[in-house]
């Protein structure tokens, strides 16, 4: 049987989001739940182990989902994540948040406006930003059902993603038209990861929206996955 799927939504996204790369890979899959109490990244972390197959998984993270990875990839048995795939993803440095990865000025101006403003965006930066290349039902879903994360997601700290870098097969997606986080940043995001298996999509920042059908075939094409 194909090795199943552990999948790492982005800050506030609903579920549903995977429905149609789901509905493509030839594995049984799950979504990582939020946690049920506490807001840290290590609390994020440790509900999406709780929710992984019991055996072994391959990890597929999107954007500050990345930084949840290193946390549970440090948590995980050794052994037990066979393969690893960023899209648009965080790959944090040792003992760096969300906040602290992004680039001048953002890494102090973010900060600033959650404490004023919250951390759920404006519908306006929602269109402009997760929705770019949505269509308008899919967006007006979007932000509908997006939901705000706790300020401690953003800012507290993740383990060494070491970790990650051990697993065997690795992979990145990189989205060259993403308003949300540069694909030069990202490129500088998969270097850190060192990948098995890079690819770059023409897309914003839900992919697995757009192009559902890209982001299976970089699934499949991990390491131990079907026809690899």
């Amino acid at each position: 049987m194909a090795t199943p799927l552990l999948f790492l939504s982005g800050a506030g996204l609903p579920p549903w989001i995977w429905d149609d790369v789901r509905s493509r890979v030839e594995a049984p899959s799950r979504v990582a739940p939020r946690p049920t109490t506490g807001e840290t990244v290590s609390d994020y972390a440790r509900a999406a182990l709780e929710a992984a197959p019991a055996e072994r998984f391959t990890l597929i993270m999107h954007s500050s989902g990345g930084v949840v990875a290193a946390e549970l990839a440090r948590s995980a048995e050794p052994g037990r994540i066979t393969g690893v795939l960023g899209l648009a993803a965080v790959i944090p440095r040792a003992g760096a948040s969300f906040v602290s990865s992004l680039p001048f000025p953002q890494r102090f101006i973010l900060p600033a406006v959650m404490r004023v403003a919250g951390t759920r965006p404006p519908e306006s930066s929602i269109r402009k930003g997760l929705g770019a290349g949505l269509d308008e039902t899919t967006t007006r879903r979007l932000v509908a059902d997006l939901s705000p994360e706790p300020r401690e997601y953003f800012t507290s700290r993740a383990a060494d993603p070491a970790a990650l870098f051990a697993i065997p097969s690795r992979g990145y997606v990189v989205t060259t038209d993403d308003a949300e986080i540069p694909s030069a940043l990202q490129r500088r995001f998969a270097a850190r990861l060192h990948p098995t298996e890079t690819f770059e999509v023409r897309a914003g920042h839900l992919p697995m929206l757009t192009h559902p059908k890209v982001i299976a075939t970089a699934i499949n094409s991990l390491g131990d996955r079907p026809g690899a």
